[in-house]
């Protein structure tokens, strides 16, 4: 049998100061922070409107002039993080950018100006990571939370008891969206401030009996729109702890005489806010009546301070991801001993392919191993075809932990795993990842047929060398006389990853 597996957490050190960046749709933020003892400890915070979800237009692609104000903003971010090393910051885009056409050239773009990789999360990974955050602004208690997050492009709502979220949505409806819909000209009437509340109100409602259903005892809100709201209350006298939903009726009836953005004067309102500031009241408005709140407390703490607790964890190996991917081993019914056989020769594979192959990153092994794991989740819905149904399946679930690009790798890993070799999807794949992915993919290959047998009794080590793209399987003397099967197997195989340029040689 080929050497047991490592383990699939590897060891991960975060340095002393870390960073976190999020590329809301509004605003980008960075904190860094220090950590030490399981605490965290802001040093630094940035933050600037660029308001990118203005700049994206019907054809899902950046206004130039808007993404030259992100990528400007980006480039001071990273004169701030020169020198912070790989793995010390994490960045994160949001709606917007989950909207982006897939050719479209402004993330590489960002990732060469910020000088570190940037993730673009789903909605609920979104809403898990401001739980994450909110929960550890708060004190430790028992009762179930509701937090809502009012983004410029998406609002977050989650329900959840201490650390751990239960329900997560995240709803089409932003400040900056809202805005620009119903507040364009400048104008604030009350017929469009009617319609703003009415299409919020709209948007909640499919969520809105199980949320309402599930309960909550206390309201806490988070992000710059709710942050703000509650600041103009408090100045004007309204609500002295957060916000009431009174407090936020009369703020509505105030915008509305007012009649116009370029004539508020409310109290405690920056002057950089007012623009989509009546777009977030009415997504405000919304969720209150929607849901039925009387009250919102409000946490300094979210999507930001949310990456840095998560970071933490991991390096502390508690990885959401892992716990994802064993709760979908149990309700797929996968066959564990078999997806840890095939788990444990992909992982030696992959040391003696690591250096040749370039392959050295943790992350590489992290990937491989959840992929050996669920590789048969497609098992359940039909055997036949199941690597498609099981690439599916994880392309579109929702993955707790796993950003779109690392859920899209375990989606073509899963599809490439046995028949035709997925060369068009690789194909389509983030630039800087194809390659990497097309490597994982054939050693995870290999590792399935070399298992193909489902049996449990050893299987002789074959020996493994390479010359860049030219691999070789070596079995004991005889062994493939012996086993015909096998050998047809590996022959087929060789044909099919002919097609995506490998040599493999086997005797």
């Amino acid at each position: 049998m080929i050497e047991e597996p490592v383990q699939a957490a590897v060891e991960t050190m975060l340095p002393e100061v870390v960073a976190a960046v999020d590329l809301g749709s509004n605003s980008f933020h960075m904190i860094v922070a220090r950590i030490g003892n399981g605490h965290m400890q802001v040093t630094d915070r940035l933050k600037e409107m660029v308001r990118l979800g203005e700049g994206l237009g019907e054809d899902k692609r950046l206004d130039p002039q808007v993404a030259e104000r992100a990528l400007a903003c980006l480039e001071r971010f990273g004169q701030r993080l020169r020198g912070f090393p790989p793995g010390s910051v994490r960045a994160v885009g949001t709606n917007t950018l989950r909207q982006l056409a897939p050719d479209s050239d402004f993330l590489p773009r960002a990732e060469v100006a910020l000088g570190h990789p940037i993730e673009v999360i789903a909605g609920r990974e979104e809403a898990r990571l401001i739980y994450l955050g909110v929960a550890h602004d708060l004190a430790a208690g028992t009762e179930r939370r509701l937090v809502v997050d009012i983004g410029g492009g998406s609002t977050e709502i989650i329900i959840g008891l201490g650390f751990s979220p239960r329900l997560r949505e995240s709803l089409y409806m932003g400040c900056v969206d809202m805005s620009r819909r119903y507040f364009a000209d400048g104008r604030i009437t009350a017929r469009a401030m009617e319609k703003a509340e009415l299409t919020g109100a709209l948007e909640v409602r499919p969520v809105r009996e199980l949320f309402r259903r599930t309960g909550w005892q206390t309201a806490v809100g988070s992000s710059g729109t709710i942050k703000s709201i509650a600041a103009v209350v408090a100045a004007e006298g309204w609500c002295e702890d957060g916000i009431s939903a009174t407090a936020l009726l009369r703020l509505r009836e105030v915008l509305v005489e007012t009649g116009r953005i370029s004539a508020i004067t409310l109290k405690g309102l920056a002057e950089e806010r007012k623009p989509v500031f009546a777009g977030g009241v009415a997504v405000l408005r919304s969720v209150f009546e929607t849901l039925g709140i009387q009250h919102l407390q409000v946490s300094e703490y979210a999507l930001r301070e949310g990456l840095i607790y998560e970071m933490m964890g991991r390096s502390q190996h508690v990885d959401v991801r892992e716990r994802t991917v064993e709760t979908l081993g149990r309700h797929f019914q996968i066959d564990q001993d078999h997806a840890q056989r095939v788990r444990a020769t992909a992982l030696a594979l992959l040391r003696r392919l690591a250096a040749p192959w370039s392959l050295q990153d943790p992350n590489h092994g992290l990937m491989l191993a959840w992929a050996a794991r669920l590789h048969e989740i497609g098992v359940m819905v039909a055997h036949s075809q199941h690597q498609k149904h099981g690439a599916y399946l994880l392309r579109n679930a929702d993955l707790a932990g796993f950003t779109r690009p690392e859920q899209t790798l375990l989606a073509v890993l899963v599809l490439g795993h046995r028949r035709k070799f997925p060369v068009q999807e690789l194909a389509v794949l983030p630039q800087g990842t194809g390659e990497t992915a097309r490597r994982l993919c054939i050693i995870l290959r290999l590792a399935v047929l070399l298992h193909r047998g489902r049996s449990s009794e050893s299987k002789p080590d074959p020996t493994l060398t390479t010359e860049g793209d030219n691999l070789v399987l070596s079995f004991p003397d005889d062994w493939l006389a012996d086993h015909p099967l096998t050998r047809l197997e590996l022959e087929e195989e060789a044909e099919r990853l002919a097609s995506a340029g490998i040599r493999l040689g086997f005797g």
